[in-house]
């Protein structure tokens, strides 16, 4: 089968944002304009496609990403199939308790409409999405949404993206009338004002720019033709002579800065009185590049080590990256891959290059939310899932088997609360481990372990909301009935300052004995690095043959730490000298010497506790501005600044995760039920000696 779509006119995006500024509202509203359903899902009625599991119905969040297919016309070609693009949309959730979604899914976008809500501006999940597609150089423009509430204004959200986000965003329409009088925008590039007629405003209709905008969008046009300009030399000699410059020129050039992150166009309206929707899918086509714009994939030749690029083409070798696993309750695992080369034909084989194994290709499918629809063949650039895959999980590179390469991986935060969970019944038992299984491969920042010494399974993930509902699914989807502990806190231990040891681990009985003698030394690493083995030994006083035992013993060792048995992070671990026996000597014995010398070792390098801070976000009516305050102090809380927003109060501030359990039930008694907070981890720091005696003696 050729190719339906030249590549030129594929669109791989996301719509990402701060929970709640409309995210899916705004993907119902692109499905409905672009054919994909026929009536339009709405959040608030629980109806909406996108949002297809059952929590995510009941509470109106959006959990799992769902990816879409769908075809644009730009309203400027009236309808002329000649010009239809392929949208592949992923939609994202705006929780933080969820970044594992928006991570995952911004490492195959190519391109992002990040969506703001026009009351509240950024928010700080807002900031927390922008810096994850930074990190991702994701090319993106904005829209401002819910322009028609109460409060909503157009310039103090631009503002904010300008002050917060990034000076290189740059305003390409204003609204004509805001809050209930809103009702259209003028696009400042083809000075041009448009309304949204009909009963879902699908027709575009243009009409003259009102008198009272003119003066603000011939300045506003300006200082958009002057930005777009700086980004071209030709331009810039044209506008400083101060040239007419063609429309086609501006585009031209908006296009290229848009791709390169050099600007960010900002755009306008409201999803939910449908206007301004069908205008920002023009712009995605315009300006987010097409995966022909990007710089080829890079990757690590799986035999050499050696660095090399794939072309997005569909004559290289096929190359994927699996970015997220599904159950589906029809057709069991499902695996959503991006295609960064090549094509890919049902029946012929690929290579799982992370995990080194094959699997035959049985059922390729084209999503369109929970719709599918089965495809023989996908070519590069597309987005796709694949049917009953044994082995592949979050991040796998899958290629050609004749032509390996590694594309890099995703890395994922690690979990900061737990819970002990317990089946209620024998019968749930069973179906208990292989539930947690299938839900842990789906999320990677879900994970399992069990206590050795009391046999209990413990769960942890990113919050409570993100525990929360992965019992939920496990009760709907699985049918198991599980008990639920209090939540814990993810302790870990370090150690401040630098100590010498020494472990021997010797046993003399009749025939051959166990000798094992090492000598570390311990210094700690800054936050976040993690933990460091060096071989440091000289002339052979260990044979090679035993240091990796020994680094094994360590790494055991520091699973279970020394004051409060949590895991111990960011040390560093010298081996720099002991001796072995020609005869006793084992891989075992150096093993049990490496532990007991680590801990010795520890323990006099002053050994503390980290607990992990969170960063929380308080927007509550400016009458309860001191309960607030006073109660974040009394919860050890920094208060890191205040802001005013209409009639409210926003304060943001670092609390210990130990102390914002029940958090949200206490807020709402404070503040009569009208605050709302959220809460994202921001790094692990030293507990406090009194609260370090509480954790020993397992009261916190």
């Amino acid at each position: 089968m050729p190719r339906k779509y030249p590549i030129e006119k594929v669109r791989d995006i996301g719509i990402i944002a701060h929970i709640d500024a409309g995210k899916t509202t705004v993907s119902e509203r692109v499905l409905f304009y672009t054919g994909v359903s026929h009536k339009i899902g709405e959040v608030h009625e629980g109806e909406a496609i996108m949002d297809w599991m059952e929590q995510e119905r009941e509470r109106g969040i959006t959990i799992t990403s769902a990816a879409t297919t769908c075809f644009w016309v730009p309203t400027y070609h009236k309808g002329d199939k000649n010009f239809e693009y392929r949208i592949n949309l992923i939609d994202t959730p705006g929780h933080v308790d969820f970044t594992v979604e928006v991570e995952r899914s911004l490492r195959v976008l190519d391109g992002g409409v990040v969506v703001f809500d026009g009351v509240a501006g950024v928010e700080p999940q807002s900031e927390t999405v922008w810096r994850q597609a930074d990190k991702y150089h994701v090319p993106r423009v904005c829209f401002i949404n819910k322009l028609d509430r109460m409060g909503a204004n157009f310039e103090k959200s631009y503002q904010s993206i300008l002050s917060r986000l990034s000076k290189r965003a740059i305003a390409a329409q204003i609204p004509i009338g805001v809050e209930s009088n809103f009702s259209g925008v003028v696009d400042l590039l083809e000075m041009k004002a448009f309304n949204f007629e009909g009963e879902h405003g699908e027709n575009v209709q243009e009409i003259p720019i009102p008198e009272n905008l003119k003066a603000e969008a011939e300045e506003k046009r300006a200082q958009l033709v002057e930005k777009i300009a700086e980004q071209d030399e030709g331009l810039t000699a044209k506008f400083l002579e101060g040239e007419k410059i063609k429309l086609e020129d501006l585009r031209r050039v908006l296009r290229k800065a848009v791709i390169t992150n050099a600007l960010i166009p900002v755009f306008c309206g409201s999803a939910l009185k449908n206007k301004g929707v069908q205008l920002m899918l023009d712009a995605v086509v315009d300006y987010l590049p097409s995966p022909q714009d990007l710089p080829p994939v890079k990757g690590v030749d799986f035999k050499t080590g050696a660095e090399i690029e794939r072309k997005p083409t569909d004559e290289e070798p096929f190359t994927a990256l699996a970015f997220k696993i599904a159950s589906d309750p029809y057709v069991g695992s499902l695996t959503f891959f991006r295609v960064y080369a090549g094509t890919l034909k049902k029946g012929s084989y690929i290579l799982n290059v992370t995990k080194d194994n094959q699997e035959r290709i049985g059922r390729i499918l084209r999503m369109h939310a929970n719709q599918r629809e089965e495809v023989e063949e996908i070519y590069a650039g597309e987005i796709g899932a694949l049917v009953g895959l044994k082995n592949t999980t979050t991040g796998d590179t899958l290629t050609d088997p004749d032509y390996p390469i590694v594309l890099e991986k995703i890395d994922f935060p690690e979990p900061v609360i737990s819970v002990k969970i317990e089946p209620k019944t024998k019968a749930d038992q069973e179906k208990m481990g292989i539930a947690l299984r299938r839900l842990a491969e789906e999320d990677p920042t879900f994970r399992i372990s069990g206590d050795h010494d009391t046999g209990e399974t413990i769960i942890a993930g990113m919050g409570e909301l993100h525990l929360d509902i992965l019992v939920d699914r496990m009760k709907r989807e699985f049918g198991v009935e599980a008990n639920v502990g209090r939540p814990q806190v993810a302790y870990k231990e370090t150690i401040m300052g630098e100590a010498e040891a020494e472990g021997k681990y010797i046993r003399q009985s009749g025939g051959r004995g166990q000798y094992g003698h090492v000598r570390l030394r311990v210094n700690p690493l800054e936050r976040g690095k993690g933990f460091v083995f060096k071989n440091e030994i000289r002339g052979g006083s260990i044979p090679n043959e035993f240091i990796p035992a020994v680094e094994k013993g360590v790494k055991e060792a520091i699973t279970r730490g020394i004051i409060g048995g949590f895991p111990v992070v960011d040390v560093n671990v010298a081996l720099y000298d002991g001796s072995y026996h020609e005869v006793d000597s084992s891989e075992a014995a150096f093993k049990i010497a490496g532990s007991m010398a680590f801990q010795e070792a520890a323990r006099n390098a002053k050994p503390i506790i980290l607990e992990p801070i969170m960063k929380i976000q308080v927007i509550a009516p400016t009458e309860f501005f001191g309960d607030i305050t006073g109660d974040l102090s009394a919860k050890r809380g920094r208060i890191e600044s205040m802001d005013d927003r209409e009639g409210v109060k926003v304060v943001d501030a670092k609390v210990p995760l130990s102390e914002m359990f029940g958090y949200a039930t206490k807020l709402r008694s404070l503040t009569q039920g009208r605050g709302s907070f959220t809460m994202e981890f921001s790094s692990y720091e030293t507990t406090p000696k009194n609260i370090e005696k509480e954790i020993i003696e397992g009261k916190k």
